[in-house]
C-alpha cells in the first residue's frame, strides 16, 4: 500500500493519496482545486487515479473532486447521508457514486469503509482505511473535519455562514454522538485529519499532522466531556467568525466549480502607480498590496488594501474579498504563480494581473500612515484628540477592551466605517497588530486620517493601561 500527505500551508488545508501497488489503481482524500501534485505523484508512482473521495461540502477551499474526474475520468465517492439538510447538486455527465453508511470501496486491494459522521455538518462522512493486501483490520480513518489533532470540527458554521436555523446545537449533539461511536476504536488507530493548526474549521486544531485514537482519547479537550449537554457547551463556547466567503464555497461545492482550463489566465500588467490608483476608484475592483505593513505604511498607492504575503494573505482575502469584483495584486514577480494557486483554491477566479512592487515607487501621490505606541495613544485618548477603533473579533473585545472604543470587527470593517467621524484621526488596533494594519489601509481608502498602535492590545495591557477589566 501506498500512502501520501498533502499539506496546503495557505489554507490548512490536508488531502491524501492511497495507492495499491499490485493493481496500479489509486484515490484521493479531499483533493485541492489544484490537482497537479496528484497528478504527478501518480506519474511518478505508476497509479492511474480511479477515485476522488469527498467527506463533506466544504466551507474553506474549492473541492477538486470534479476537477480530478475531468481530468483523469476518477469516480466521485461523496456521502448521501443527511442530503434533507443540504445536499450534494452534481452534473449528473460526472461519473458519481453516492456513499451511504458502512459501504465498502476497493482501490485494488485496499478497502475504505464509509462511516457517516455527522455534526461538522449533517453529510458528514469519514473514510475507514484497511490495507487488504497485508491485514484484515483497519490502519486508521480519513476524518475529513470531523476529528482534529488536539481538537473536533466546528457545528456552527451552517448557522453562521449560510444560515441554517439552530443548526449549530444540532451539530453539536450529532457531533457527541460521532465521537460516541468513535471512541471505540483501539488505541492504536491513527487518525488522518482534513485541516492543520491555522484553520477557521476548529477553534484550537493541533500543529502535528496526525495522531492516534488513543492519543486524542487522553489529550483532545472534545474527547473529555462524557454528557451531552457539557460538550455541547464546550463544543459551542468561544467560536470564532467564520471567514465570509465559507458562504461562497458551501454554494460552489455543491456543485463544482468551473474548470481550471476555462479560466483565463492572470497577466503582468504595466504602468504607473499612478494607473492602478485609477484601476482601484472603480467599481467592483479590488487591488490589494501584498507588501508587508511596514513597507506600506511607508507609502502606498491611493485605493489599495494591504494583505502581507505570506503571512495571513489567503486567510484574510477569504474574509474580505468580493467574489463579484475583479482582483489586482501588487507583488513580487516570483511570487504570482503561487498568488494565483491560493486564489484559485479559494474560487476567486476574477484574478486579473499583476503589478510588480516597484510601480508603487511611480506613484505621484503616496500615501502614508503613523505608527504609535500605546502611551502616546493613550495620552491622545485622554486629550480627546483621537478616536479608537478596535477591529478584534467580538470574543475578545467582550473579555476587555479600551474604554470608549468603537468595535467593528475586521471583516465587517469595508461596509461600517461610517460609525467614525471624520474630523478626528482613528487610532485602531487588534490584539498584536497585524489585522490592524490591514485595517489602516481600508480606513485610508474612506478617507480616514489613521494611526496603527504598535504591539495591539496586548502591548496595550502590558503597559497597564487602562482598560475594561
Amino acid at each position: 500500500m501506498y500512502l501520501k500527505y498533502f499539506y496546503d500551508t495557505s489554507l490548512a488545508q490536508a488531502s491524501y493519496m492511497v495507492g495499491c501497488q499490485a493493481t496500479g489503481e489509486a484515490a484521493v482524500i479531499d483533493p485541492s482545486r489544484n490537482i497537479e501534485d496528484y497528478l504527478q505523484i501518480a506519474r511518478e508512482q505508476g497509479f492511474r487515479i480511479t477515485g476522488a473521495f469527498e467527506t463533506h461540502i466544504h466551507a474553506d477551499f474549492v473541492s477538486g473532486v470534479t476537477e480530478l474526474a475531468r481530468r483523469t475520468g476518477a469516480t466521485i465517492y461523496y456521502s448521501t447521508e443527511g442530503a434533507e439538510n443540504g445536499g450534494y447538486e452534481w452534473d449528473q455527465d460526472l461519473p458519481l457514486h453516492g456513499v451511504t453508511h458502512g459501504e465498502e470501496i476497493y482501490i485494488g486491494n485496499i478497502k475504505l469503509r464509509a462511516l457517516h459522521t455527522p455534526g461538522h455538518t449533517p453529510e458528514h462522512v469519514s473514510y475507514e482505511l484497511t490495507d487488504g493486501a497485508a491485514a484484515d483490520r483497519p490502519m486508521g480513518v480519513f476524518t475529513g473535519d470531523f476529528v482534529f489533532v488536539g481538537d473536533v470540527g466546528r457545528p456552527d458554521l451552517l448557522e453562521k455562514s449560510v444560515g441554517v436555523k439552530n443548526s449549530a446545537d444540532k451539530g453539536a449533539r450529532q457531533m457527541f454522538e460521532s465521537l460516541q461511536q468513535f471512541k471505540k476504536y483501539g488505541d492504536y488507530m491513527q487518525i488522518w485529519p482534513g485541516h492543520g493548526a491555522g484553520s477557521s474549521c476548529g477553534k484550537a486544531l493541533g500543529a502535528v499532522p496526525t495522531s492516534t485514537v488513543g492519543y486524542e482519547r487522553m489529550y483532545n479537550p472534545a474527547f473529555q466531556p462524557t454528557e451531552e449537554q457539557a460538550f455541547v457547551d464546550f463544543l459551542l463556547d468561544g467560536q470564532s467568525e467564520p471567514p465570509t466567503y465559507f458562504a461562497k464555497m458551501k454554494e460552489v461545492n455543491k456543485q463544482a466549480m468551473t474548470p481550471l482550463s476555462e479560466i483565463p489566465a492572470a497577466v503582468e500588467m504595466q504602468g504607473t502607480g499612478d494607473d492602478v490608483a485609477a484601476l482601484a476608484e472603480q467599481n467592483h475592483t479590488m487591488v490589494v498590496d501584498t507588501r508587508s505593513a511596514a513597507a506600506f505604511a511607508m507609502g502606498s498607492i491611493p485605493g489599495t488594501i494591504n494583505l502581507p504575503y505570506p503571512g495571513s494573505f489567503a486567510e484574510w482575502m477569504g474574509r474580505l474579498a468580493d467574489y463579484e469584483a475583479d482582483i489586482y495584486l501588487i507583488a513580487e514577480p516570483h511570487q504570482f504563480p503561487e498568488l494565483s494557486r491560493i486564489l484559485t483554491g479559494m474560487g476567486m477566479d476574477r484574478l486579473k494581473g499583476f503589478f510588480a512592487t516597484s510601480i508603487v515607487a511611480s506613484t505621484s501621490n503616496l500615501r502614508t500612515y503613523v505608527n504609535e505606541t500605546p502611551k502616546q495613544v493613550e495620552e491622545r485618548r485622554r486629550n480627546q484628540d483621537v478616536q479608537i477603533l478596535d477591529v478584534r473579533y467580538q470574543d475578545e473585545w467582550d473579555q476587555s477592551h479600551v474604554p470608549d472604543a468603537v468595535h467593528v470587527s475586521l471583516q465587517q470593517l469595508p461596509t461600517r466605517t461610517d460609525e467614525l467621524s471624520t474630523e478626528q484621526p482613528v487610532a485602531v488596533h487588534c490584539a498584536s497588530g497585524k489585522r490592524s494594519a490591514i485595517a489602516a489601509s481600508i480606513l485610508q481608502n474612506h478617507g480616514f486620517d489613521v494611526i496603527n498602535v504598535e504591539g495591539g492590545f496586548m502591548k496595550w495591557k502590558k503597559e497597564q493601561l487602562e482598560t475594561t477589566s
